[in-house]
């Protein structure tokens, strides 16, 4: 793009610094009400457990109008559901033609998706010395399976004038987690698609939430001893019911980030302002929990 005359724009100057640039985003800046859970058709997965069932029980309690309970564990969907009289459905979320599968009979039976809470999630303790097959499954399961399911669901809500899509990220995907690189990168992968996607659709009426918890009470971290799961241990844990409750706030006021744990954005603000500063006090951090004592 070519711009001339007083409407150039220096790439060095601050948005903030820029009135044409606060123009432009106010001028284009769509509005789009909040995402209403009551009454609404909501899928959900990795929703056998933690936070995927917190959600699930918090939709339900609100008066949503349907929710699917989707996990890889069928008997775990099978016994959420029955305490929420929901559906379940067993699913690989890396499957995309079990995906559109899912998508379909879903629609066929409760009519559109009004909101798609991609919560599956993996992770492996390790860094780079783990092998390809470790690394390509935190890809697939944390990246590629929200790929995969705005790939059928962005095309079918523009065309009906809105969805709203909430990605589970981590803090780790904002910050970093000490002892499982794969977790890190890829929540990182999984938090910037999120902006991505808010940003790209925003005009066609698809809102985008990501949700960044910190440490939660979950079977992902019942393990003791494994650094990733200490450091969050050391940082505090939260109940999955803090995070739904955190999740219907923010889908409330229509929020793309949300923060069960709001010191996460403190930290981010610190790691964007001196990355040097925060990268030390990481390193002194890991040095404090893995020198002998």
């Amino acid at each position: 793009m070519t711009v001339s005359g007083r409407d150039r724009l220096t790439l060095h100057q601050p948005y903030s610094h820029n009135a044409t640039v606060a123009r432009c985003i106010a001028r284009i800046r769509p509005y789009h009400p909040a995402m209403e859970t009551k009454g609404a058709t909501i899928v959900i997965t990795g929703a056998a457990s933690g936070i995927g069932r917190a959600m699930a029980q918090r939709f339900s309690a609100d008066g949503a109008g349907r929710v699917v309970i989707v996990d890889v564990d069928g008997d775990g969907a099978d016994a959420v559901a029955a305490e929420l009289g929901a559906r379940a459905e067993v699913l690989d979320v890396t499957d995309e033609a079990a995906v559109v599968e899912l998508i379909e009979r879903t629609e066929s039976a409760f009519g559109a998706i009004d909101l798609w809470c991609g919560n599956a999630g993996v992770g492996a303790n390790g860094g780079v010395e783990l092998d390809n097959d470790t690394w390509n499954a935190n890809w697939n399961v944390n990246v590629m399976a929200h790929v995969i399911a705005a790939r059928h669901l962005v095309p079918r809500w523009i065309e009906r004038g809105g969805g709203h899509l909430l990605l589970t990220a981590s803090a780790a995907g904002l910050l970093t987690n000490l002892g499982t690189a794969p977790y890190a990168v890829t929540k990182h992968g999984c938090v910037a698609l999120a902006e991505w996607l808010a940003i790209t659709y925003a005009e066609q009426g698809i809102r985008v939430s990501c949700l960044c918890p910190q440490g939660v009470r979950t079977p992902m971290t019942e393990a003791d001893g494994e650094l990733a799961i200490e450091v969050v241990k050391a940082m505090g844990m939260i109940e999955p019911s803090q995070v739904a409750d955190a999740v219907a706030a923010g889908l409330a006021n229509d929020d793309f980030l949300i923060l069960p744990h709001p010191e996460v954005a403190f930290y981010e603000q610190r790691r964007a302002g001196d990355r040097q500063r925060w990268l030390t006090g990481m390193q002194k951090l890991q040095a404090s929990l893995t020198s002998p004592r």
